[in-house]
């Protein structure tokens, strides 16, 4: 799944370049667009009590982006065994360079905080998770 961002002013720093810290941003922008794609829309999932908290987050930068970039951003799901989501981003430019490559880590707990197991109380997004992971 791609989503592209396009990088604002405010996301710079004095040197022109994008501060490292929205590269985060972008990948939680991604991963709800990611959700949508894939028909599990993040607000339907917290209507149906679910919530999935970040468990962690790496990012290696490669190539800085600077205002007005187009960031293309392909989310995959990594592993997937029912509790944790593991999820990978790829980030490119323009050029089609790769500037930076990610992973985050979630969890399904219900409103009160505990986890889900996913194949026996969602077995609808655990289906769609675990072919995607397959792939």
């Amino acid at each position: 799944m791609e989503y592209t961002h396009i990088v604002q002013y405010y996301e710079t720093d004095k040197m022109g370049i994008t501060h490292h810290s929205n590269y985060i941003r972008w990948m939680e922008e991604a991963r709800i667009d990611f959700l949508s794609q894939i028909g599990w829309d993040y607000a339907k999932l917290e209507e149906m009590g679910i919530i999935s908290p970040v468990l962690n987050v790496t990012c290696d930068y490669k190539i800085s982006t600077t205002f007005s970039d187009h960031v293309q951003i392909s989310v995959k799901v990594k592993e997937f065994k029912g509790v944790k989501l593991h999820l990978a981003y790829e980030m490119k430019n323009g050029e089609g360079k790769t500037v930076c490559k990610a992973t985050s880590s979630h969890a399904f707990l219900n409103r009160e905080g505990r986890p889900i197991r996913m194949k026996d109380e969602q077995p609808e997004l655990y289906k769609v998770l675990s072919d995607l992971a397959a792939e």
